[in-house]
Order: C-alpha cells, then structure tokens, then sequence
C-alpha cells in the first residue's frame, strides 16, 4: 500500500506544481506589459483611441482612422515628455525615469515613427485632420521648450505657468480629441454637437493634466514649474476639480436636453464623472505607486465602455 502511495503522489503533485508556474509566468508577463505600458506612455495612447471612439459614437458618425491616429500622436507626445523632463521627475517618478533612461534611445526611436506614421495616415482625412495631427506636437514644443523665452526675455516658458500649462495641453488634446474623428468622417458643417463635444473634451483634459500635479509638487516646486498644487495647495486644488466636475455635469445635462447626444450617452459620461469626483476626493493620495496614480485615465475606460455597450446594442 505504501509502495503504491509512493508511486502515485508525484503524478499528483504534478500538474498543481505545472499550474502554478504557469500562473505565475502569466502574471509576471502581464506585470512586466503594464510596466512598458505604463511608463512608456502606451497605456495613454490606448486612452485618447478610447476617447476617441467616444466622440465617434456620440457624434453618431462612422468609425475610422482616428482612434489610431490619435494614439500614434499620444505615445510620441507623451514618451518625448516623458525622456524630455526625466530630470526634473527624478524626485517623485524615480521607476518611470530609471525605465525611460535605460531605454532612451529606443523610446526616441519609437516615438518620432509613431508621430510620423500618424502624419502619413492623417494625408487620408484630408487636410484638416493632417493640421489637427500637427497640433499636439506644436504645442508640446510652446509647451515645454524655451522658445518664446528666446523671442521675449522676460517670459517663462508656457510650462511654468499656472492655468496657462494645463490650459494649453487641454486645449489641445480637446481640438484634437474632437475633430480628428469629424476630420476622417467627412462630415462637413460642424453643428452643435460637436461643439459640446469640444467643450466636454477640454473640461476633462484640462482636469486631466492638473490632477497629476498633486502627485508632483516637489518636483515641480524644484523645477520651477507652477501648478495649481503649487501655488495654491492640495485643498484648494481639489475643490477646483469638483468645479470642473460640476461643470462637465452642466455641458452633458445641455447636450441630453437639447438633445444633442443621447440620454443613454449622457448617462455614460455622468457615469465617468462620478469616477472622477471619487479620484478628486483623494487625490492627496497620489504615489508612483499606487493606483490613485493612473485612476483619473480610468474614466474613461468606464464612460468608454458604456458607450460601446450601448452602441453595440442600439
């Protein structure tokens, strides 16, 4: 009896000790994708094609080019910042910086064909998708660069400026966000909608760029750059975010009662800025590490969703 339990537990043991490893390697590998994602700047690019399908659906216009477009533009944007500040983020970001330095020249490599693969694929939406694909790379450079400090001496560059940073990267992912999906549809004469689109895009983007500056006022302080946080601090700061919030809430009850984008689709986007108050009711809590750090992006995963459910099921 003992000879025939000693024969038999091995090939017992096997196939849990084969599920372990297996589950382990799968969690590994996944660990290891969302670190190149997340601090190469991917995970952004899957974000702004997600916004952009949103825009899609909301406007009731076909599917096209732009979602891809619009990632392409994110990653060489964003990982180009990303190696550009790699000293002033030293402080707070250390594992993003040490994963950007280690593969600088690559990143750099990656994001000039991203962008220009964009620039290649935005000649078919025709030209006004090609000048919306060349603005959020023209103002990155107004942006981060010491260009207009060149032109005036006694001007900062437009990074360094309160309101006027996160305003500029709003403005920008907002036109973007919003016209690059008209652009590819042909759709001719902007109406309404799409204005409100524009105005619900730069409300959330605007919160977008300033809620991260919780997480880097020492950083920012270092450097010289002038945030909300910075200038002003976490609470103050804070209820400004519940403002935009509200905000975004009055655009979105516009657009239903005007009936501009559907009720099903307001509720969609409510759905998301109910997200975004609980992110803004701690973002105090903003690490590199924690999930806090990425939840603001998740909000539209959410109001995304949604949006495709109900576009896949109309």
């Amino acid at each position: 009896m003992s000879t025939e339990h000693s024969r038999t537990q091995p090939a017992a043991d096997e196939p849990v000790g084969a599920f372990d490893t297996a589950v382990s390697g799968l969690a590994s590998a996944f660990n290891d994708l969302w670190s190149v994602l997340r601090y190469s700047s991917g995970y952004l690019a899957i974000i702004t094609a997600v916004e952009m399908v949103m825009a899609t659906v909301l406007l009731s216009i076909q599917l096209n080019l732009a979602p891809l477009v619009g990632g392409l533009i994110t990653f060489a944007v964003y990982v180009t910042d990303r190696i550009a500040d790699a000293d002033d983020d030293e402080l707070d970001k250390p594992q993003r910086v040490a994963f950007v330095r280690r593969h600088k020249q690559l990143l750099t490599v990656l994001g000039a064909l991203a962008y220009g693969f964009a620039v290649t694929l935005s000649v078919f939406g025709g030209p006004l998708a090609f000048g919306v694909t060349m603005l959020p790379g023209a103002a990155w450079v107004l942006y981060a660069s010491d260009f207009l400090p060149s032109i005036h001496s006694g001007m900062g560059r437009l990074k360094d400026s309160v309101v006027i940073n996160s305003g500029l990267v709003a403005f920008a992912w907002a036109v973007t966000l919003t016209f690059l999906p008209v652009a590819f549809a042909d759709m001719g004469p902007f109406n309404p909608a799409v204005g409100i689109i524009f105005v619900y895009f730069f409300f959330r983007s605007y919160l977008d760029a300033e809620l991260p500056n919780i997480r880097d006022v020492e950083s920012d302080k270092a450097a010289g750059v002038s945030t909300l946080p910075v200038k002003y601090g976490v609470g103050w700061t804070r209820r400004a975010m519940y403002g935009i919030d509200l905000l975004t809430v009055g655009i979105i009850a516009i657009a239903v009662f005007g009936d501009l984008v559907p009720a099903l689709g307001g509720l969609a986007l409510l759905a998301g800025v109910a997200f975004s108050i609980v992110v803004s009711s701690r973002i105090d809590e903003f690490d590199e590490n924690g999930w806090v750090s990425i939840a603001p992006d998740m909000e539209y995963v959410l109001s995304g969703g949604l949006l495709i459910l109900i576009w896949f099921f109309r």
